[in-house]
């Protein structure tokens, strides 16, 4: 299934860069992001808008993809990973079709030991 105008649906062409692998549901992208120029995505084949409208079959295949995506990340020898969904506009998903980001992480960054919930907790706006 292909949403029309949508950037991940590989079949409308609007990807600038390639998968640099593929499971039978999933590819991976390497992040285009300046800041973020080792770390990338796993992205479904098939449109769905958020990770709640991933069928079964996806979910088993999610795991092989992501275990890919990990040794893909790996050789750049990371000392940690975080992994991300945005999920609606409100959550920061900006594509809305389907997206994970494996960000890998390295000792001596700038917000090392800080995770997802870092930037939420300095504006005490989450529990």
């Amino acid at each position: 299934m292909t949403e029309p105008g949508c950037r991940f649906c590989r079949a409308n062409g609007l990807l600038s860069d390639s998968a640099v692998l593929e499971t039978q549901y999933f590819y991976v992208l390497s992040s285009l992001d300046s800041a973020l120029q080792r770390a990338g995505m796993i992205v479904p084949h098939r449109h769905s808008e958020n990770p709640f409208e991933m069928t079964p079959e996806e979910w088993v295949d999610f795991g092989r993809a992501l275990a890919a995506a990990r040794d893909h990340f790996s050789s750049h020898q990371p000392d940690g990973f975080t992994l991300g969904w945005n999920v609606g506009a409100v959550g920061g998903q900006n594509v809305f079709h389907t997206h994970l980001h494996i960000i890998p992480r390295f000792a001596g960054e700038p917000l090392e030991g800080k995770g997802i919930r870092h930037a939420f907790k300095q504006q005490g706006k989450i529990a």
